[in-house]
């Protein structure tokens, strides 16, 4: 992504890089390789112990792989699909797409989130000072921390406040990407449904629910303000790479414990560079109140009883009450105990000249609930810059090509070189680089309502000038990334 503002008054502009196309070799993709030289081998096979006439007859199978590499549905070739429906398919067959949350009399490991699918051998575990808990990925050998953040309406600044908000933010990523320690940061923007124990509260301590004429209209309002409001809630998660930071690690003592020391260092770090960037920190979340928001993305109608119950306002959970009860995967959705979700990827960003709140359209879609979650992991300088010289060869090589062939130049080579070139001379000049990842899931009380959100959703993303596509055949995978703030690898 690039920003610009020409004028220290002039609203901020950004402008992202035009997303590429291109294939491992000759513009193919792994399936599409893979599927070409084994079909490559079979004609050879035949050729030589049948001989020629025996391939012309299979001219038939032939055309269907070529279909199966060639035909592209949904921006994708057919090869490509093939690994994710067999994977599907083989999950079905095996009754994977039903999770279903069964008593056990069997002891549990202690702080275990219980949760479906890759996310089952997440822990959560609070640090030694006690100020924070963070969730433990053994597997991805990470442990992430949360913190709730508040703001400012970004629409209702100054140009000039806007401008310092998102340069602030810029350095704040930067801040913690140089680190090298951070394997990826998360922000996680959602609606929930309002219970409305908070105004019931304040009117029961504050209000006259006896007054003549108010009391009964308040009270009246009350009741049904409290379900129709949809309160916004962002987080950020920091995931620590505890094998990049593993020299660190050992000389705060090893294991969890340097571990935890060393992500505390970055939850200071990013506490100190939030304010520059217009946030508000409210407090790291601990274990129990990381369990609350992981439950209430499976089950938003759980909101409700988790505030009642919480001594402190802000809803708490027990661990291994975090996951859902039930979960049953569908091709286009995931039904848990109280809602049905969709889960789209934003396939491609605004490549023209725009505000940097080109999403508040989306975010603020009205009678819709949904979680935005923006992914960034950070890249070394080294990686980056091989990357760089990677692309502009197969760039260079491709036009070259088509020159020999006699072909028209390609417009969209051209932008992608200069965008390459773009990211090159920023990389020069210090900054980070970070990949980006968005993804967004929509959530309703039923699949009737869900349809109709993702009407809603889908139309409010052409104004903003982004392009979605609904993971297929991945919902329950994609669900786990984009609607838990725990900073899963996409």
């Amino acid at each position: 992504m690039y920003a610009e503002s020409p004028h220290p008054e002039a609203p901020t502009t950004v402008k992202f890089p035009h997303r590429s196309r291109r294939g491992i070799l000759l513009g193919l993709t792994t399936p599409q390789l893979i599927v070409t030289g084994i079909t490559g081998l079979l004609l050879l096979g035949v050729i030589v112990k049948y001989g020629l006439a025996a391939a012309l007859k299979l001219i038939p199978l032939w055309a269907v792989i070529a279909l199966a590499v060639f035909v592209r549905h949904r921006s994708r070739s057919l090869a490509d699909w093939t690994p994710i429906v067999v994977r599907y398919a083989l999950r079905r067959l095996r009754g994977q797409l039903v999770w279903l949350a069964r008593p056990s009399r069997r002891p549990r490991r202690e702080g275990l989130l219980h949760l479906p699918g890759s996310a089952a051998s997440l822990r959560v575990h609070t640090s030694p000072d006690r100020r924070f808990g963070a969730v433990h990925d053994p597997h991805a050998g990470t442990l992430t921390a949360v913190v709730k953040v508040s703001s400012r309406a970004y629409a209702l600044l100054d140009p000039a406040a806007q401008n310092a908000n998102v340069a602030g933010w810029g350095r704040t990523l930067a801040a913690l990407a140089r680190t090298g320690q951070i394997a990826r940061v998360q922000v996680l923007e959602r609606t929930v449904p309002d219970s409305g124990d908070a105004l019931n509260r304040y009117w029961s301590e504050n209000g006259n629910p006896d007054a003549t004429i108010a009391g009964p209209v308040y009270t009246e309002l009350l009741s049904a303000a409290g379900p129709a409001a949809a309160p916004h809630e962002a987080y950020v998660a920091i995931a620590l790479d505890t094998k990049a930071a593993r020299r660190l690690i050992n000389q705060a003592g090893g294991g969890l414990t340097g571990a935890f020391s060393v992500l505390t260092q970055l939850t200071v770090t990013f506490d100190q560079a939030a304010r520059t960037a217009g946030l508000t920190p409210t407090g790291w979340l601990s274990a129990t109140e990381i369990a609350a928001v992981v439950r209430t993305a499976y089950d938003p109608n759980a909101l409700a009883v988790l505030e009642r119950w919480s001594a402190s306002g802000r809803p708490q959970a027990h661990p291994a009450a975090a996951g859902p009860v039930v979960l049953v995967e569908k091709a286009d959705h995931v039904e848990t105990d109280t809602a049905h979700h969709a889960t789209f990827w934003i396939e491609n960003w605004p490549r023209t000249e725009t505000s940097p709140g080109f999403l508040h359209q989306l975010l603020f879609t009205s009678g819709v609930r949904r979680s935005l979650s923006l992914t960034y992991e950070p890249k070394g300088l080294d990686s980056a810059l091989k990357d760089v010289q990677r692309r502009k060869a197969t760039v260079i090589a491709d036009a070259a090509e088509r020159a020999r062939k006699g072909q028209v130049d390609s417009e969209e080579d051209a932008t992608e070189y200069a965008d390459i070139k773009a990211r090159e001379h920023q990389l020069i000049a210090g900054h980070a680089d970070v990949a980006l990842t968005g993804l967004l899931t929509v959530s309703a009380d039923s699949r009737e309502k869900l349809r109709a959100a993702c009407a809603a959703i889908e139309t409010a993303a052409v104004a903003a000038m982004v392009d979605l596509r609904s993971l297929t055949w991945q919902q329950a995978e994609a669900f786990n990334v984009a609607a838990l703030p725990l900073a899963l690898a996409a």
